[in-house]
């Protein structure tokens, strides 16, 4: 099983050494994260941090970016969820098992509703 969550970060480099600069100092970069497989500790971060395809809390986020990479971040938009078919599977499985959580009536209720049409499945 394998899926990530597929982001693009700008970030602004600021060297800690007086005298060092560097030009120029605004990147663009990809970012992906692993998914964590359904039913483990981590599984509902796109509950917890996406809707509709979108990042629910922008600030909130770029903090956590600007922590796991230790630059300043200007701005992180997501992309897309990449992911095979089994895990997709898994994690449809594990989402029917407990609709009630998301407050939805279906399994594609619950993808639309946080990942909006960004799934891509790895053939």
């Amino acid at each position: 099983m394998d899926a990530r969550y597929v982001f693009a970060v700008r970030f602004r480099l600021d060297p800690a050494t007086g005298g060092v600069s560097v030009e120029p100092n605004k990147f663009e970069t990809r970012l992906a994260r692993d998914a964590d497989p359904p039913g483990d500790e981590g599984w509902l971060f796109f509950r917890d941090n996406l809707w509709r395809g979108e990042i629910n809390d922008d600030r909130h986020f770029r903090r956590l970016t600007e922590e796991a990479l230790d630059v300043t971040v200007l701005s992180v938009e997501y992309r897309a969820f990449e992911t095979d078919e089994e895990y997709l599977d898994a994690l449809k499985d594990e989402i029917r098992g407990d609709l009630g959580t998301f407050n939805a009536d279906s399994v594609s209720d619950v993808l639309n509703k946080y990942l909006g049409s960004s799934v891509e499945v790895q053939r």
